[in-house]
């Protein structure tokens, strides 16, 4: 095929122009542990950080030419760098990596910012805290993202890995039953899951350490609380109670595994099993997922949560 003289046969596809869509970079993967030793206890943060720069960066793409190309070690550097005066909270530390890098690059419009928290406990010595020896607490890793575009900041908070169970409290039953089906209904079994929740702030005014601790205990105490009669149920009724506590969170999302626990069938060996003794699969496993919003709520701010433009 043959194209005018000096074209790029790209501009001249059959289907059309094919242009640069919607794109980001940066450096990922920035595990950051900051000390505070101000006084002989001290403090520590640990978080991995995402950097991800969106603006007017097409002649990179398309002609190489890295002129408004801020690299990506600058944006590792920069990271570390500004953790020097502390953290905070994952999502104003953030806040102020989007703000650095949106004010001090005129072709950066917005960008993508994410970090994941790790939470540590002072070890204990003959009852007491240590003041600088930890141990690291597994119970869940604690999220943040940071979206800026040409509307302003938009702030997301959240946790995963948050397993939780209850060994009683929960139902199934009712559901349909066709020539597949081979569930059996039950009135008594194990609920148990591991949480992912992310929720959206309508401010960047706010005390987020205690947001976050506030929002954690709901869930904790709503699933621990509520009677379930499907996991469906008790992930509606988790964010119905966040949402009510709390006016400036917009939405929730959650993303809920369902870790079947099924009733060992111990006859074979002449013994009875009154729900006591269990086989705990791994997989297949259902996977529960939803959102609770306040009905005004926009959804199209989401898509570019997951790290995707």
């Amino acid at each position: 095929m043959t194209t005018p003289s000096g074209a790029n046969p790209a501009d001249t596809a059959p289907d059309g122009k094919i242009v640069l869509g919607k794109n980001q970079y940066g450096k990922a993967g920035n595990h950051v542990v900051r000390i505070t030793r101000d006084t002989a206890r001290h403090e520590i943060e640990d978080l991995t950080v995402i950097s991800q720069l969106r603006g007017d960066f097409e002649s990179c793409h398309t002609e190489g030419d890295n002129s408004h190309c801020v690299a990506t070690d600058t944006q590792k550097n920069t990271i570390f760098s500004l953790a020097r005066d502390g953290v905070g909270s994952p999502e104003a530390f953030l806040l102020r990596l989007g703000k650095h890098f949106t004010t001090s690059f005129e072709w950066v419009s917005g960008g993508r910012w994410a970090a994941e928290q790790f939470t540590w406990q002072r070890i204990k010595v003959d009852g007491k805290e240590h003041n600088h020896a930890f141990v690291q607490n597994r119970t869940e890793t604690r999220t943040a993202v940071l979206l800026i575009d040409k509307d302003g900041p938009h702030l997301f908070a959240g946790l995963k890995d948050l397993t939780v169970l209850k060994s009683t409290g929960s139902e199934f039953h009712g559901f349909p039953q066709d020539k597949y089906t081979t569930l059996v209904e039950t009135s008594d079994r194990i609920l148990s899951t591991d949480v992912a929740a992310r929720w959206r702030y309508n401010t960047a005014e706010l005390d987020f350490n205690a947001v976050y601790a506030d929002v954690r205990r709901i869930l904790l105490e709503t699933f621990a609380s509520v009677h379930s009669l499907a996991l469906q149920q008790t992930l509606f009724q988790m964010g119905k109670n966040v949402l009510q506590a709390h006016r400036n969170i917009v939405d929730i999302r959650f993303s809920m595994p369902n870790k079947h626990h099924f009733v060992v069938d111990l006859a074979h060996f002449g013994q009875d099993n009154p729900n006591v003794v269990f086989w705990a699969a791994d997989r297949p496993f259902g996977l529960i997922e939803g959102t609770v919003k306040r009905d005004d709520a926009a959804d199209d701010l989401w898509e570019s949560v997951a790290g995707f433009c």
